[in-house]
């Protein structure tokens, strides 16, 4: 679901907010999340601008924030008014992927993806593994290298969590996992 209309940031952060708890955290696709969410340490910003520029700055601030911050675990940067194309979202992903490493961020914060239409290379539209990273709006999760490693570290099993993820979604269904994501909506725009 996209927005032409400039809500309040709240509202954005609460449907995301609500699809971390819902989706990510209530069937452990990401099983360090509710950790984070727990202990405050998950930043959730908006921007509204859909000039390139003005996001890609957006996601500078939120590292230099990172920086700042160590208190501060990840940042979910969403962005609701821009790349409402996946197309478009993925091109502007590869654009923050060159950033970071343009800015020195490379081996420091890593970008994870998710859109509402993402899909898999080679995926079919409808695979309800997609889901794993579909979510209320594009958006980009900034996560500290450091940290990830030492999780994965102490994580049994960790290269099995994306299959898992799949077998999951899959078991569950499309619809499911629509309904899940449409769930998250605390507004109708």
């Amino acid at each position: 679901m996209t927005s032409t209309t400039i809500l309040p940031s709240e509202t954005y952060i609460e449907a995301t907010r609500n699809w971390l708890k819902t989706v990510i955290i209530g069937y452990n696709i990401c099983p360090f999340a509710k950790r984070e969410l727990d202990k405050g340490s998950v930043r959730f910003t908006v921007e509204f601008s859909t000039d390139i520029e003005q996001c890609l700055l957006s996601l500078i601030l939120e590292c230099e924030k990172l920086d700042d911050k160590p208190e501060i675990e990840t940042t979910l940067l969403i962005y609701p008014n821009a790349f409402t194309e996946f197309d478009d979202y993925l091109d502007f992903l590869g654009l923050a992927e060159a950033l970071l490493v343009d800015q020195d961020y490379e081996g420091i914060y890593q970008l994870a993806s998710f859109h509402p239409d993402y899909c898999f290379e080679g995926a079919s539209t409808d695979d309800p593994a997609n889901y794993t990273n579909r979510a209320p709006y594009p958006m980009l999760h900034l996560l500290r290298e450091s940290s990830l490693e030492q999780a994965l570290a102490h994580y049994p099993d960790p290269e099995n969590i994306p299959q898992r993820n799949i077998a999951l979604t899959r078991e569950l269904g499309l619809t499911k996992m629509k309904t899940l994501l449409a769930a998250c909506y605390t507004f109708n725009a």
